[in-house]
């Protein structure tokens, strides 16, 4: 078995990167180890920098997401008792776009040519450091197969293989707070999203349609879902919030800890790691999603440019430029988690508020929090 690009993990960055490459007319195989029906249940990000939204659009997914994506241009700040709009059209002259991560993969996944190979055990990658490297797998037939190629793409994730073969720095940080968060079937309280700074924690009010709020409360490290009944919870938003949340049923239930990773370099040899296999971002700053897809645009520009023309130049650049970005938005998902949370010391706590207000009474503070937040840099 034989294919040019082997690309370990189906989650976006893997799926697009494949999507991609085809548009390219560069083969690649796609192995993920979950089941289909796990990887489109998967609930993650949902807002989308302009910048991802160029990119599907430009790869001919643009239809649903165009169709039922929610457009927005700005978002608030609650503290102190009041509400500050952030207006991310008006400073910036971009808007972002609500669109949850599994309609991303949905939408890939009904592209795709061909279906990725499910349900695969055992990976393992080989010679990476050749020109003929190689992925091992246990298909689910319970047969042994090789996949002979060019380059391997790694984009499967924290968890997964591909990132412990890379002989990397790791540079990482745990956030004393973890998030609860909750899919809830009921109209969404607010036009657009709301980041709360409250005495008792951080609240986040989202949403994925009209019919569907996803809602997020700042809790400690350990606590337990037992502990936080749904009427505990829908309370909770009301008092940080400031407003009460039309209740509904609770569709997903979850507490997520809070990190960030980063993995230098992100290529060793013939293997290229892209997404959450090569960095994670606390989710306050919304670039996830939108990171994994930077990184796979221009790796899909530069396998093509190795694989079908023999330019080396992308390919050698790709973690330099990628890493930049990375810690780009490493700096302001950081600075968005210290500046919403609450913090156990009354120093940080008053620093944050500090933050906040001027935020609100400077028009320069505002652009530079709305550039971040759509995706501008002055050093992209």
């Amino acid at each position: 078995m034989r294919t040019q690009v082997v690309i370990v993990g189906a989650g976006p960055a893997g799926l697009l990167l494949a999507h991609l490459l085809r548009l390219e007319g560069v083969h690649a195989v796609v192995l993920e180890t979950r089941h289909r029906e796990h990887v489109l249940g998967r609930i993650r990000a949902g807002v989308l920098e302009p910048g991802t939204v160029e990119v599907l659009r430009e790869a001919g997914l643009g239809t649903r997401l165009d169709r039922v994506g929610l457009e927005h241009q700005g978002f608030s700040l609650r503290f102190d008792g009041t509400e500050h709009r952030i207006a991310l059209s008006g400073l910036t002259g971009k808007p972002i776009t609500v669109y949850g991560q599994q309609e991303v993969v949905r939408d890939l996944l009904d592209a795709a040519e061909p279906e990725p190979c499910f349900g695969v055990s055992d990976v393992a990658l080989h010679d990476v450091t050749t020109d003929r490297p190689s992925v091992t797998f246990t298909d689910t037939d319970g047969v042994r197969r090789t996949l002979h190629c060019d380059v391997i793409a790694g984009c499967d994730g924290f968890h997964g293989v591909s990132r412990n073969v890379v002989p990397a720095t790791r540079f990482e940080r745990t956030f004393p707070h973890s998030w609860l968060g909750i899919l809830a079937k009921s109209a969404p309280a607010h036009d657009e999203l709301v980041y709360a700074h409250h005495e008792r924690g951080f609240a986040l009010h989202s949403m994925r349609s009209p019919e569907l709020t996803r809602l997020y409360l700042q809790v400690e490290p350990g606590e337990r879902l037992e502990d936080w009944p749904d009427e505990r919870i829908w309370d909770e938003l009301a008092t940080r919030l400031g407003a009460p949340c039309e209740p509904g049923p609770v569709v997903e239930k979850g507490i997520t800890a809070m990190r960030a990773h980063v993995a230098e370099p992100m290529r060793h040899g013939r293997l290229f790691l892209a997404g959450d296999a090569a960095h994670i971002v606390p989710p306050t700053g919304a670039k996830g999603l939108n990171l994994a897809v930077a990184d796979v645009r221009l790796l899909s520009r530069a396998l093509t440019a190795l694989l079908l023309h023999g330019e080396e130049g992308d390919a050698l650049s790709y973690s330099d430029i990628r890493l930049r970005g990375a810690w780009r938005a490493e700096r302001f998902s950081t600075e968005m988690t210290e500046l919403l949370h609450r913090s156990a010391d009354p120093f940080e706590q008053r620093l944050s508020l500090a933050r906040l207000r001027r935020i609100a009474s400077s028009a320069a503070a505002a652009t530079a929090l709305a550039q971040d937040y759509v995706g501008i840099s002055e050093d992209a």
